[in-house]
């Protein structure tokens, strides 16, 4: 006889991650013999670089495979202030840094340390798919404000000031941006952040997309904007994406030494402390060499070009310029409701996937998960062999070849 399990209110209001759902499904059907080209996941393709993976090796050959403290090693997290200062002439300390099992969980820690039931988190759209489950496991309601294609899918200081209410606790800014590739410009950002002081909001600043920055962009942390704007911002980074170590498992928070003892102790019962092999690692790739970063970030400003050039040329589609990360985001609402390949008619960006993954087994996710109805996200962090046939065949799907 089946258990009844009584679920928790926490895991029935969350959802599973739709990318890691699209990615599956590519993964499931490429396993079964289907010619699949997924271009769903935020995963460079490349392979951590070799001296990263020899500190690892060094680690693991000289024993260091025990427990380290809660919140990353003192080297490491020493190390790691040093790189920030180093990109953004902001002095901080190893104090103000929590290290722990991948971007992602710093930004639980960081609003599991500041928000509960009452309080209202403000996330514009689009917006990474996690982020809205991550507040809702806190207690506290996710709050949309939407920005448009004409906007530059950019937040706007007169939307945050008309969004905040008695009950708004914090707001989530993500420079680059995941699905949208957007860049903000120092100055919108600096005005952002001064409404937030004026209205004594709390910052969620992600920077895991800092370094993947081209073309004329100019990336800012939002701890670069002055001592009432750093006192109450979480900034908020980690390994996986510039340095191509997303298996390892290493993110981390810069904020108040206060508001840091409190996210090294809630980790403290989370999960003891992150990896000392991958924290070994890290600290070679923040430390190190940085020639890396740049040779990867060339290749994707080359996919980067290459995928903007075929897409803007397809009658129909319409997007905004991505400076950041390496995605590309957009809008795909014209062909809902006309015959598509195969003769199918779709009505949203979600059936629209489906049916693009039926038709011509090319893995796409929806911008219904990322709250931008009409739009699709493409990662292009792959070859461009690939990149071109799964271009070529999204538009013979969309009837343009």
């Amino acid at each position: 006889m089946a258990v009844d399990f009584p679920l928790s209110d926490t895991v029935r209001r969350i959802k599973p991650s739709a990318t890691i759902a699209a990615a599956t499904k590519a993964k499931e059907l490429r396993e079964a013999g289907h010619d699949v080209l997924s271009f769903t996941l935020g995963e460079p393709d490349f392979t951590t670089p070799e001296h990263i993976c020899q500190a690892a090796k060094r680690a693991m050959d000289e024993g260091h495979t025990h427990y380290t403290p809660a919140g990353g090693t003192p080297k490491l997290r020493s190390a790691i202030a040093a790189r920030y200062t180093a990109d953004t002439g902001v002095e901080v300390t190893g104090a103000e840094v929590v290290v722990s099992n991948g971007a992602k969980h710093s930004v639980h820690n960081a609003l599991t340390a500041l928000c509960g039931p009452g309080d209202e988190v403000l996330i514009p759209t689009p917006y990474w798919v996690s982020y809205s489950d991550l507040v809702a496991i806190t207690g506290a309601t996710p709050v949309m404000i939407p920005t448009t294609l004409e906007s530059g899918f950019q937040l706007q200081p007169e939307q945050l000031a008309e969004a905040i209410t008695s009950r708004t606790k914090l707001l989530m800014l993500n420079s680059p941006c995941n699905p949208t590739g957007v860049v903000y410009p120092p100055a919108l950002l600096r005005e952002l952040a001064e409404v937030a002081v004026e209205r004594d909001l709390f910052l969620l600043s992600d920077e895991i997309y800092g370094k993947l920055v081209y073309d004329e962009a100019e990336f800012a942390s939002v701890g670069q904007f002055g001592e009432a704007v750093r006192e109450r911002t979480v900034v908020v980074d980690g390994v996986s994406k510039a340095y191509a170590m997303t298996g390892w498992r290493i993110g981390w928070t810069i904020c108040s030494p206060v508001l840091a003892k409190a996210m090294e102790k809630l980790q403290s019962q989370e999960t003891s402390c992150p990896s000392s092999i991958s924290q070994a690692a890290a600290m070679a790739a923040v430390s190190g060499p940085q020639e890396c970063v740049a040779t990867m970030r060339e290749e994707f400003a080359k996919r980067r070009r290459f995928v903007l050039d075929r897409l803007t040329a397809f009658d129909g589609v319409s997007m905004s310029t991505p400076d950041g990360a390496f995605y590309a985001f957009f809008d795909v609402s014209s062909f809902f409701n006309r015959p598509l390949g195969g003769g199918r008619t779709v009505a949203d960006a979600t059936e629209f996937c489906t049916a693009l993954l039926e038709a011509e087994q090319v893995a796409l996710v929806t911008g219904d998960a990322f709250g931008a109805p009409g739009c699709v996200r493409m990662s292009y962090a792959t070859g461009l062999d690939t990149l071109s046939e799964g271009l070529d065949r999204l538009e013979r799907f969309l009837g343009l070849k």
